[in-house]
């Protein structure tokens, strides 16, 4: 795995996954995203970026269920994620894993 996981947990089992870099976080900014069914288990998988509820629950999910950098690096954009991260609601663990590899979060 090419991905920094850290000892905190995005759920019990799972290490949180956070890339290395905020810059190589490169996903779409806008258009509808459907996204894997390893990341959302609901047949509800698209996601329209223009929508700002749409775009919350995508990164939530992403950042919460992914195992994979790839997933952050195709789904998740860098800038948008520094814009939304204080909106955004995640479980504890995935929040602090973020927070510690990338300082500028946390005054985002």
């Amino acid at each position: 795995m090419q991905a920094t996981t850290s000892a905190y947990l995005a759920r019990p089992g799972r290490p949180a996954v956070v890339s290395r870099t905020l810059a190589e976080l490169t996903g779409p900014t806008r258009g509808v995203v459907e996204l894997p069914v390893r990341l959302m288990w609901s047949s509800e998988r698209a996601f329209d970026l223009a929508d700002p509820d749409d775009l919350l629950w995508m990164y939530e999910n992403v950042l919460r269920e992914t195992t994979r950098v790839d997933d952050l690096r195709a789904l998740i954009n860098g800038r948008t994620l520094r814009q939304v991260w204080r909106r955004l609601n995640l479980p504890r663990g995935v929040r602090l894993a973020w927070e510690s590899r990338h300082r500028g979060l946390r005054t985002a």
